[in-house]
């Protein structure tokens, strides 16, 4: 799914994948930021190996936070991040903040997972038809004269 998408558009994959990807070791630098939760275990190396296969980096790793915005679930067991927002890395610069928000007002045991993102406009360069600009103060008496016969004809 994800190679069908062609890199001129922009790919953001968000889920509940129930992997911990832990705190940074340096092995995964390319696509693991610094600012991880907790300790990784395998289905957080597969979730690693994936995100570099497929040339994408994880957002949540990339931000510092306070602790309340880095776990995304939270249990009487205690708190974990298995929530991840992954874009591919060419893409990274887009991405302003990623935060797990802390609620008691979610219905479900999981946070909201938010990603800011700075995305420009481009500015559309106009085609067809405009008249061309006059520049009066370079208008000489004849070619005022030129221009006035043109107008009136």
């Amino acid at each position: 799914m994800v190679c069908s998408i062609p890199h001129t558009k922009k790919l953001f994959i968000s889920g509940d994948f129930n992997d911990h990807i832990g705190a940074s070791d340096r092995s995964y630098d390319d696509v693991h930021g610094e600012f991880g939760f907790g300790d990784r275990n395998e289905g957080g190396n597969s979730l690693l190996d994936l995100a570099r296969a497929f040339d994408l980096a994880i957002a949540n790793s990339s931000f510092p936070k306070r602790e309340e915005h880095l776990f995304t679930f939270r249990n009487s067991m205690g708190k974990t991040q298995i929530d991840y927002l992954l874009c591919r890395k060419c893409d990274k610069s887009l991405c302003t903040d990623c935060k797990a928000i802390p609620s008691e007002h979610i219905t479900t045991l999981h946070g909201l997972l938010v990603m800011d993102l700075e995305i420009k406009k481009s500015r559309r360069k106009r085609t067809g038809c405009r008249q061309p600009k006059i520049k009066w103060g370079s208008l000489t008496k004849g070619k005022a004269q030129e221009l006035g016969e043109s107008c009136w004809l």
